[in-house]
């Protein structure tokens, strides 16, 4: 059972690529500090769990989100995909906002099956060891 003192939610509501790799660093560094992690998806943000790196999709301030990431691997940063892969190796739960797939005009079967990505919503999410998470808006 998780602990709820230990838990870390992530909404992960924006849209850019910036927004959006950060809060995938956040929550490797801290499940690998051994806190419960939990991403949940929503809205544009959707789009970063698409199969196909459905992420480079993302708007980026520097122009193309795959641009972007390419400059920072370039320069020794984790990219993306490197993030991505570290959170499911380190155990961080991904959820995909139901209303946000439907916003998005997504379905599950659009997402990466890699991923293993729950479908849920803000209700599931908050109650139960939710209730004691602490919360990251993003």
């Amino acid at each position: 059972m998780p602990r709820p003192e230990r838990s870390l939610i992530c909404i992960v509501h924006s849209g850019e690529y910036e927004r959006v790799r950060f809060s995938l660093a956040t929550a490797a560094a801290a499940a690998a500090a051994d806190r419960d992690v939990t991403l949940f998806f929503t809205m544009d943000a959707c789009v970063a769990l698409q199969r196909d790196s459905g992420w480079q999709g993302l708007q980026s301030a520097g122009g193309s989100a795959l641009d972007a990431d390419t400059k920072l691997r370039d320069r020794g940063v984790g990219g993306f995909s490197e993030l991505l892969d570290a959170c499911r190796e380190l155990g961080v739960r991904l959820i995909a906002c139901e209303m946000g797939l439907r916003a998005s005009d997504l379905s599950k079967d659009q997402l990466d099956p890699d991923l293993d990505v729950e479908i849920g919503g803000l209700f599931s999410l908050l109650s139960g060891d939710g209730a004691h998470a602490q919360l990251l808006f993003v």
